[in-house]
């Protein structure tokens, strides 16, 4: 019995076990997208919450501010009516800033979904 391996067996045994390398490390690439896409989700979800406390507390200092307005306005104290006014302003643009931030946030937070449900059922199927 001859117990030479030929060299055709030799490579269809080399490209085999390439080919098993290249499966885990793919593998184990996409394992790693899909914890780098759950730790983007979790940093998007903490944002969106973040501002959305904002533009809930910008929401009450406007009404504290339209009612200083108010109270200034009925006492007829232009100093206060001026003052009132600007921190209204003020708050409105904050709310303003806030509500951008948080349409950007919810608009990555719904891209890193996408990402999460791509690379989860890519590796499914690979």
């Amino acid at each position: 019995m001859n117990r030479q391996v030929s060299g055709w067996t030799r490579g269809v045994a080399v490209a085999a076990g390439i080919f098993a390398i290249m499966a885990l490390w793919a593998t184990a690439a996409r394992a790693q997208e899909v914890r780098s896409d759950l730790r983007d989700l979790r940093e998007d979800l903490r944002e969106v919450r973040q501002d959305t406390r904002e533009v809930r507390q910008d929401g009450r200092d406007m009404y504290r501010d339209r009612q200083a307005l108010r109270n200034a306005v009925a006492s007829g104290n232009r100093g206060a009516v001026t003052r009132a006014r600007r921190d209204l302003r003020a708050d409105l643009r904050e709310m303003c800033r806030a509500v951008h931030e948080r349409h950007k946030d919810v608009r990555d937070l719904r891209h890193d979904r996408r990402e999460l449900n791509r690379d989860g059922q890519a590796r499914q199927t690979g």
